[in-house]
């Protein structure tokens, strides 16, 4: 692949100069008061997210025989759409092959954008091979997700946009997937300004860029589990391995209840909604994952593309590991009275109780005592301790989680 250029940047910043949306800097929030942090909400791009950047730049300079015999991608999601919308926008034929467990939202949503779909039976690599197959039989282009010196240059176009803005940021702190985001926002910011700090963030469940920067060498993992679909990538391109080993500073890992607590931080704090891959760089600054004390720092949330009818179990899990939805187990002895001391306990405490039960059978109980689980409505981590330590120093037997 030819080497990157910064010329080429400019060139994509000039190209989607009126075509992709521009957003400014949400700040300073109060995601990490330890720093002065601002968020890049791509999330409120077209198509919901960051992809439409690099496919619309890819796109626009294919030849015109290129374009005559149409483009072909493979994704589950952001970048099917920017693909297609981006396909349609230059009067280009675009197919998008489809896993098809893919949620129906997001079939819709291609075809809407003006995409033939080709659903293939399996997972994503399954509808990748076929892909192309299909690019090889009928001579379409590829449209890489990441892996493509002018994709990354489109994305690159985020790190610009971030340097016009605030020209004194100390750290920019991106999300992981295939690495073709992070590789354009570096290789922009590193080559303009060398000493702002560019970290990324992968998911636990996902971690193949950090491994493979571990390791000196692209690493394939055998499975991928995270609820940042978005970023639940196998192995790096070769192009974003070798530009991240070269202007990225670290890439690090967040667990999937810390990527739940900032979706809803983001949620309450910024009324904006984010996906899963779109709220690792906030989950990372919210949990010390970064040293940025007394920093000014960006978060890019990539893309807002969350299934609705996950966000409800999204939102359970933020509650909980924020410290704001609790359940407590206590042994009692079963004798009148000890009920309605423990709901005067935890109400006195200024928790709300949402729902009591008894285990009578448990293995863990003696033979006249009884288990009370008890989920509650709290203010964050420390009220919780305060409640426990308040229900022991009243003779309570509370039971490690």
């Amino acid at each position: 692949m030819a080497e990157l250029e910064i010329a080429e940047v400019f060139n994509a910043a000039k190209v989607l100069r009126d075509v992709a949306r521009h957003p400014l800097l949400i700040g300073p929030t109060k995601i990490n008061p330890q720093a002065k942090v601002y968020l890049k909400p791509e999330n409120l791009q077209y198509t919901g997210a960051f992809k439409l950047r690099g496919a619309y730049y890819k796109i626009s300079q294919l030849t015109p025989e290129e374009r005559e015999r149409g483009v072909i991608a493979c994704s589950a999601g952001n970048h099917a759409q920017g693909v297609a919308l981006s396909a349609t926008a230059n009067g280009i034929k675009s197919l998008i092959c489809l896993p098809a467990g893919a949620p129906i939202s997001k079939v819709e949503a291609t075809k809407a954008l003006g995409a033939e779909v080709c659903m293939v039976q399996g997972v994503y690599d399954d509808a990748y091979n076929k892909a192309l197959e299909l690019q090889k039989e009928h001579g379409y282009t590829l449209i890489h997700p990441f892996n493509d010196p002018k994709v990354i240059a489109g994305q690159g176009t985020i790190g610009l946009e971030i340097l016009e803005e605030m020209p004194d940021v100390d750290i920019v702190i991106c999300p992981v997937g295939g690495g073709g985001l992070i590789a354009g926002v570096a290789f922009a910011i590193k080559t303009l300004n060398p000493n702002v700090k560019v970290y990324g963030v992968q998911a636990e469940g996902a971690p193949s860029m950090v491994n493979s920067l571990k390791d000196g060498q692209r690493v394939h993992l055998d499975s991928v589990a995270t609820i940042a679909d978005g970023i639940a990538v196998k192995e790096p391109g070769s192009l974003t391995y070798d530009l991240c080993k070269q202007y990225v500073d670290e890439v690090v890992t967040v667990s999937d209840d810390e990527i739940a607590a900032a979706i809803l931080k983001l949620i309450e704090q910024q009324k904006l909604v984010a996906e899963g891959a779109g709220a690792v760089s906030v989950a990372a600054a919210m949990f010390d994952k970064i040293p940025m004390a007394g920093k000014k720092v960006v978060c890019i949330v990539s893309g807002g593309n969350i299934d609705v009818t996950s966000l409800n179990r999204v939102i359970t899990r933020g509650l909980v590991k924020s410290g704001r939805d609790a359940t407590i187990s206590i042994n009692l002895s079963d004798k009148p009275g000890q009920l309605a001391e423990v709901c005067g306990i935890i109400g006195a405490m200024g928790a709300n109780i949402l729902s009591v039960r008894h285990e009578r059978n448990s293995s863990h109980t003696q033979i006249n005592g009884c288990t009370l689980r008890v989920e509650m409505e709290t203010r964050n981590n420390q009220h919780i301790t305060l409640i426990k330590k308040e229900l022991k120093n009243r003779g309570f037997e509370v039971m490690k989680d």
